[in-house]
């Protein structure tokens, strides 16, 4: 048996409007099942949905992990398509609570699993680190705000100079449509569209999961071009043109900013359309096609506005290194009250769960197999 494929992606992001959550698209909600995991910091909630995903991946299945923003070694979910089941971390900040309870969705508490007694000895401690986890994401959403604020300079720059040709973008987005549609029988009268962050701002700085969403599929675009000259407008036209005609989508958000879509698949074509840019830059493979759009701006010589845009881009880097450092603070606390939590936790009691609704999932998948 061959082992199944694993995409990693993040439902969740640190951006410049603060946490943003994509959660509602991990997987629909007349899924076949979906475990809410509850329980503190440190009870082991990842380990739980990481060793099914890993079996799940062993018996061939491909598995979507969903990765924390805020601790990228972390997961927030796992899902296995093909059964359509998922688990979920629902707790703080995302938190997740059964929308159709016993029918799809149940909750697994693993606060059952640890002596309260111990934990409240060390209240005072834990609601002090507590408060200042969220002081420093606090920060950090300020320095994002910035980051995006300088960035938005930048890419106005072509703009506001009258260099970008409004005219040859829209051929070119026309060309483009017509390339990856043209002749493509309709999927559905009732397409969706899936939300999803494929790069997040977490403790290690920029982190992209990209190729592991679109180094299999047959075809992809690769946009090239600096800031400002429409990368993002190009993947939102294709996303609508899309829809527009039947087909369900997976769309990627800028990890910075959540209202630009930087990457689109389009599944029941194997098509991919990526913007390849920091922190975000894919290598072209054999048989991809690359768009530049720097041909649709053109060259500006003025030196004080190549200076002003050269000052907002170091400016906007500064802040993201500063809103890095305090992600990575903030992890760092995070992590010392999980040591309050740990001592207390009656981990073989977890793992028997675990191996409950692990037991539970194969089922559910031999039964799907049997249909």
């Amino acid at each position: 048996m061959s082992k199944g494929r694993l995409r990693k992606l993040f439902p969740g992001g640190n951006t410049c409007r603060g946490f943003y959550s994509f959660y509602d698209y991990i997987i629909e909600p007349d899924a076949t099942r979906i475990f809410v995991i509850k329980g503190g910091p440190g009870v082991g909630k990842s380990t739980f949905m990481r060793k099914i995903g890993e079996e799940m991946l062993n018996r061939g299945y491909d598995v979507e992990y969903h990765c924390c923003s805020s601790d990228n070694g972390s997961l927030d979910g796992v899902v296995i398509p093909a059964i359509r089941v998922a688990m979920l971390d629902g707790t703080a900040p995302h938190v997740v609570d059964p929308k159709n309870p016993g029918a799809v969705d149940e909750i697994i508490h693993l606060g059952d699993y640890w002596d309260e007694k111990g934990l409240r000895a060390g209240k005072a401690q834990i609601l002090a680190l507590n408060r200042e986890v969220g002081r420093l994401f606090k920060r950090a959403y300020s320095y994002l705000a910035a980051a995006n604020l300088f960035l938005e300079e930048v890419r106005g720059y072509y703009r506001d100079t009258g260099a970008f040709n409004a005219g040859a973008f829209d051929r070119l987005s026309l060309e483009l449509t017509h390339d990856i549609f043209n002749g493509k029988p309709r999927q559905t009268d009732n397409p969706r569209a899936r939300h999803l962050f494929a790069t997040a701002n977490t403790p290690d700085g920029s982190i992209s999961y990209l190729d592991t969403i679109v180094s299999h599929l047959k075809k992809r675009y690769i946009i090239n071009g600096d800031d400002g000259t429409g990368k993002t407008t190009l993947v939102r036209r294709l996303l609508d043109a899309a829809m527009m005609r039947g087909f369900h989508v997976e769309a990627f958000h800028c990890a910075l900013d959540p209202s630009r879509v930087e990457h689109l698949v389009v599944p029941a074509l194997d098509v991919a359309v990526i913007n390849a840019v920091e922190p975000h830059f894919y290598k072209p493979h054999n048989g991809d096609i690359v768009i530049d759009t720097t041909a649709c701006v053109k060259p500006v010589a003025d030196s004080k506005m190549l200076a002003e845009r050269d000052t907002a881009r170091e400016m906007y880097r500064r802040c993201m290194e500063e809103a890095t450092d305090f992600i990575s603070r903030a992890k760092k606390t995070h992590d010392e009250m999980e040591t309050y939590y740990i001592p207390h936790m009656n981990f073989n009691g977890i793992e028997a769960r675990r191996q409950t609704v692990q037991a539970r999932i194969l089922a559910l998948a031999a039964e799907a197999a049997g249909k």
